[in-house]
């Protein structure tokens, strides 16, 4: 229950850091976007869309692995080999 609880603790001051940094990325696009350069945008805009697809591959890859192994073993089974 301890545990529980400081991981609730560690990911609420967490999440405050967090939200801090969101208006530091706004406030220095509105800067850059206002100025002509849009290069700094552009460049924020293609990590967010390494970062939003990381977990998504990470899920498809397991989900392949499972699914082969699943299949493996099937085949085994039907073969009447066990392991």
């Amino acid at each position: 229950m301890r545990r529980l609880l400081a991981l609730l603790v560690f990911l609420t001051f967490t999440a405050i850091n967090a939200f801090s940094q969101c208006a530091m990325c706004r406030s220095t696009l509105e800067n850059n976007y206002s100025s002509g350069r849009p290069g700094i945008g552009a460049g924020i805009n293609t990590g967010i869309l390494y970062l939003l697809s990381m977990p998504y591959l990470a899920v498809m890859i397991i989900g392949y692995l499972w699914f082969k192994s699943t299949r493996n073993v099937q085949k085994l089974s039907e073969r009447g080999i066990q392991r």
